[in-house]
C-alpha cells in the first residue's frame, strides 16, 4: 500500500494512496464550482461596506429558523412521547409541521446566502460538511417518518427516528457553531 504525505495528507498525517486519484477529482470539481460562486454578486456583496450588516442580519435569521425549527419539533415529539396528553395530536402535528418548514426555509435560505459568501473556505471546512451531511440524514429521516404515516403511526420504529431526529437537530446546531473554529 502506497502512502501519500505532505500536501496530500492533511495536517501532515500518513493517507493510503487508494482512491485518491478519484478524491482529486471531487476535490477538483468542488473547489471549481467554489470559484465560480465566489465571482458571482454575493461574494461582491460580501467584500463590500454593507456585509458589516448585512452578514450579522443573515446569522440572525438563520438562528431564528433554527429556534422556530427545534422548537417546533421538540414540542411535536414531546407529545408524541405522550407530554401534554391534553393537546390534541392531530392539530398540533399539523401545525407544527407548519412551523418547522418556515423555520427550515428561514434557515436554508439564511445559510445558502452565506454560503455563498465564502464557499471556497467551507467546502474546506470539516464541521461545515459534516453538517451537509448530517442535514441529508436529517432530511431522509424525516421523509421515512412522513412516508411510513407520520403520527398517525407512531410505533417502535417512529419512536426511534423521534431520537434519531432530535440527535441530528442538536448535532447539526453543534457542527453549525464549529465551523468558525477550525
Amino acid at each position: 500500500m502506497r502512502l501519500y504525505c505532505g500536501s496530500m495528507a492533511r495536517r501532515s498525517a500518513f493517507v493510503p494512496a487508494r482512491g485518491s486519484a478519484r478524491r482529486r477529482r471531487v476535490r477538483s470539481r468542488a473547489q471549481a464550482a467554489a470559484r465560480a460562486l465566489e465571482r458571482r454578486r454575493l461574494r461582491r456583496l460580501a467584500r463590500h461596506r454593507l456585509a458589516a450588516v448585512a452578514l450579522p442580519a443573515l446569522e440572525i435569521v438563520h438562528i431564528v429558523g433554527i429556534g422556530l425549527l427545534l422548537g417546533s419539533l421538540v414540542l411535536v415529539e414531546l407529545r408524541l412521547w405522550g407530554g401534554g396528553a391534553e393537546l390534541p395530536l392531530a392539530a398540533l402535528a399539523r401545525f407544527g409541521l407548519r412551523l418547522t418548514l418556515v423555520g427550515f426555509a428561514l434557515a436554508a435560505a439564511s445559510g445558502m446566502t452565506m454560503f455563498m459568501s465564502q464557499p471556497r473556505e467551507l467546502l474546506g471546512n470539516a464541521p461545515f460538511l459534516v453538517k451537509m451531511a448530517l442535514l441529508a440524514c436529517a432530511g431522509l429521516n424525516a421523509a421515512a417518518f412522513h412516508w411510513r404515516g407520520g403520527v398517525a403511526r407512531f410505533d417502535a420504529v417512529g419512536r426511534a427516528q423521534t431520537l434519531a431526529s432530535l440527535g441530528l437537530w442538536l448535532a447539526i446546531i453543534i457542527c453549525g457553531r464549529s465551523i468558525a473554529y477550525y
